[in-house]
């Protein structure tokens, strides 16, 4: 297991909750602004950001059963700060809940989504995306191969070609290393490029500020 305010812990296996992870990363918004402007990415309906105290992600998953009638029915998210980052750790309904994040960079807002539907009974590969002022600048399947109609890193051609050069100077793609070195390979990539940070010992052994998305 790896540990540390990186990101590199997310290749863990389960390193989030069962089902997988779904983080968002942003600079130039407050944890609120944060929750408000994912509360305005989900698919149905208008959802508002509603606090409901501090949460390990047990007990909010514990809420959203209690709430909804199943853990899965609705979207929470844990918030809080890393250095020059805003975080959101999404428990529930996520894997179906979010449409397009590129609104949600909108004004000038740098936001990173890392997000791994680990158990999903199909090959899903883990997925990066870097939003900037409503635009797209990187985007890639971390396994970085051809599946799931991905190959290579996407986005903002400049952008895009100088992560493409640092994750093949760090030996990917690679179809015979294991998928787990080579999705930890390209989160510490991305990681350096970006400057990103998440730590790991708050988001896992504490209780961090929560809300639930919920109907407008």
């Amino acid at each position: 297991m790896t540990n540390g305010n990186g990101t590199t812990w997310l290749a863990d296996p389960r390193s989030i909750a069962f089902g997988g992870y779904y983080v968002v990363l942003a600079r130039g918004l407050s944890p609120e602004g944060l929750a408000d402007h994912l509360a305005a990415a989900v698919h149905e309906g208008k959802r508002i950001a509603v606090g409901v105290g501090d949460h390990t992600g047990d007990s909010l998953l514990d809420l959203i059963e209690d709430t909804y009638g199943d853990s899965f029915a609705g979207i929470g998210l844990r918030l809080g700060r890393a250095g020059e980052w805003t975080f959101a750790v999404a428990y529930g309904g996520w894997p179906t809940g979010f449409g397009p994040l590129a609104p949600a960079s909108r004004d000038g807002v740098h936001l990173c989504l890392l997000k791994y539907e680990e158990e999903n009974g199909k090959p899903v590969p883990p997925w990066f995306a870097y939003f900037h002022d409503g635009h797209l600048l990187s985007a890639c399947n971390l396994h970085l191969d051809a599946s799931w109609g991905y190959d290579g890193v996407d986005g903002e051609p400049a952008t895009a070609a100088r992560l493409q050069e640092l994750l093949t100077a760090a030996g990917l793609p690679d179809p015979e290393r294991d998928r787990r070195d080579v999705h930890r390979t390209a989160l510490g990539v991305i990681e350096k490029f970006f400057g990103l940070s998440l730590p790991r010992v708050p988001i896992m052994n504490h209780t961090l500020p929560a809300v639930l998305l919920e109907p407008a």
